[in-house]
């Protein structure tokens, strides 16, 4: 994965509560090959009519919403099944965060597993940054992990809460298994160590005569 430390990019606004994997990833799309990308099928029914012609209406084929590395929705996004291909579709189109007062549990966990930030904002301040980004001429929104800040287009800054544990995993770019195995060394040594220190573990008993 690739770390992720700061991101300043186009936020578009995608209004709707509890809009589901299934909206995110439609199901036929699950045996396609992830190497070839599946950014093409990220809100495939909502961005493309019968024919694969764009919806002009749907944000983000409009610009300069189309070039969105940040999303603003509403409560419980990513709800519904638990498949992983929501956020391959979510990154491999370009997203790298997303914005929203809730989040479907599991989808909240795959995208820390797969380098996307989840960020959890009030309601009151996400329904307010959705109507605004709407007419807004420059939509960027910062989002920086290692200030566990949002900055808005109006320069208000917002804290967010996230893991300490996938914090450090997002910014170093790996996952859980990875980050373990970064501390190799250090397990290791602990484990001589702790071989030396508690040798008389090991000792075999003395049978009795």
């Amino acid at each position: 994965m690739e770390p992720f430390i700061r991101l300043t990019g186009v936020a578009a606004p995608i209004e709707g509560r509890n809009i589901d994997t299934d909206q995110i990833l439609p199901a036929r799309f699950l045996k396609a090959d992830r190497a070839q990308g599946y950014g093409r099928y990220f809100f495939h029914d909502a961005r493309f009519d019968g024919e694969g012609h764009e919806k002009p209406d749907f944000v983000l084929n409009r610009e300069p919403f189309r070039r969105a590395t940040i999303v603003v929705t509403d409560d419980n996004f990513g709800c519904g099944s638990s498949r992983e291909g929501a956020v391959y579709a979510l990154h491999d189109f370009g997203v790298r965060s997303v914005i929203a007062p809730s989040f479907g549990d599991i989808f909240y966990n795959n995208c820390l597993k797969n380098g996307v930030v989840p960020v959890r904002l009030d309601r009151p301040v996400v329904t307010g940054l959705l109507d605004r980004l709407q007419g807004e001429a420059n939509p960027e929104i910062t989002v920086d992990l290692e200030a566990l800040e949002v900055t808005l287009p109006d320069g208000v800054r917002h804290a967010f809460p996230l893991d300490p544990f996938w914090r450090e995993c997002l910014m170093k770019g790996v996952d859980e298994i990875q980050l373990t195995l970064g501390y190799l060394d250090q397990i290791e040594a602990f484990e001589r160590d702790y071989r030396r220190d508690m040798s008389w573990l090991g000792a075999q008993p003395q049978s009795a005569h």
